[in-house]
Parts: structure tokens; sequence; C-alpha cells
């Protein structure tokens, strides 16, 4: 399994995708953090909340682009059924296309640490800054991140169509992420706001961005993606049936 997954990393790697994944979220995070109105220093205060708002939403479309072809591709050119055939489990399958996936988000993630380093220095007095809320809010969205993998793996092994695999994907990570929330706001649900808010992203999101990281949203994190990569070893093994 470590060579597959080591497979999949360089593939990402050396890929225009991976390359390209990598730079549109470095540009667009930096972007609306440092350029756009309303940035940091348009705050006049030392905070990363506009890089923690932005980044949730600009993954929502760029992690479908990268699972997007992670099984229909493989579907599309019949290869497929040759990884089917190998020594290997369907699950170690979509276990080594995810951790991939979820590196590639990491290698994302990773230079924007930068941004925090920034506005420690520039912040009066230095390092004046709520660095729990930054810690907390760095977990929740590789979190976050990690979900909308599983989401995209499954949404991929649906179809043949990488186009077709992306707007699934992006579909389902926009319920997951707000749907709920939007949901729980209408007021003749009385009593089943909360149980519907905390069915969606947004509320243990938000949760881990106040800078605490409780056990209830790890495991909420952790079931989702258990649930979508089951759903994906499920479509997978659907074939021989």
């Amino acid at each position: 399994m470590r060579a597959l997954i080591g497979k999949e990393i360089r593939g990402f790697l050396g890929s225009l995708i991976g390359t390209i994944v990598i730079v549109v979220f470095l540009l667009l995070t930096g972007l609306f953090t440092w350029v756009f109105p309303d940035n940091v220093l348009d705050k006049g205060y030392a905070d990363l909340g506009t890089l923690f708002f932005i980044a949730p939403w600009v993954f929502l479309f760029l992690v479908p682009a990268v699972t997007m072809r992670s099984f229909s591709e493989e579907r599309r050119t019949g290869t497929i059924e040759l990884l089917l055939t190998k020594p290997i489990a369907e699950m170690q399958l979509v276990l080594a296309k995810y951790l991939a996936a979820v590196v590639l988000v990491l290698l994302a993630l990773l230079p924007t640490l930068v941004y925090w380093y920034s506005i420690g220095s520039l912040a009066v007095p230095a390092w004046n800054l709520d660095n729990g809320g930054i810690r907390g809010s760095y977990i929740g969205l590789f979190f976050l991140a990690s979900t909308f993998t599983a989401i995209g793996l499954f949404a991929s092994s649906l179809t043949e169509s990488q186009i077709v695999a992306f707007l699934i994907a992006v579909f389902l990570c926009f319920i997951i992420h707000v749907g709920f929330q939007l949901m729980a706001d209408f007021s003749v649900l009385g009593a089943l706001e909360g149980p519907i808010k905390a069915m969606g992203i947004q509320q243990h999101y938000e949760s881990m961005s106040r800078g605490v990281i409780d056990l209830r949203d790890v495991l909420y994190f952790l079931g989702v993606d258990a649930i979508f990569l089951l759903a994906t070893r499920t479509v997978l093994q659907s074939r021989t049936w």
C-alpha cells in the first residue's frame, strides 16, 4: 500500500493539476488576505480571519478538481479493472488515493504559515494575536479539506466523466459545508435547529476556529470521512456484483 500511496503522490505532484491547485489556492488566499478590500492591513488589527473565511470556499472547488480524475479516469480507460485484480483490497486502493490527495492539500496549506509569521511580526507589540485561535483554525481547515477529499473520491467513483464527478463533488461539499446551516435557519424547524446545524461542517469548523479542539468536532470530521470512504469502497465492490 505504501508503494501505491507514493505512486499517487508522485502522480499528483508531477501533474499539471497538482501544481495549478497549489498555485491557485495560494494566489486566491493571498489576494483576499493582503490585497482585496477588507484585508488584514485594512482591519488595523492582527487577525487572519479573512484567510480562514475564504480558504474553505477555495477548497470547495479546488479539492474536487484534484479528486475528479481519481477513479473516473480509471473507469474511462479501463485500468480500474486491472487495479482491482491486483492483490490489494478495495479499501487499500481508496485509502491510497485519499491519503495522496490529503498530502497535496497539506502542501497547499503549509506555505500560508508565512501569513501567520507576517501578521505576528507586524502586530504591535509583536505576536500580540490569538495564536490559539489560529492554530485551531488551521487544524479545522485541514479536517475540512480532508472531508472534501473523501467526498470528491466518492463522486469520482460514481462516473466515468471527470466533469460530472467535479460537479457532483462541488454540490455535495456545498451541501455538507453550509447546506445544513441554511436549512437550520428556517424558523419552522424549531427545536431541530441545533441537531441540523450539527450535521454540517460549518458549526464544527467554527468551533475549532475559536481555538477549542473538542473531541466531538474531531470525531465528526473523522466520521464523515469514514462514511464517504466506505461508500466509495462499496461503489467499487458493486462492479463485481
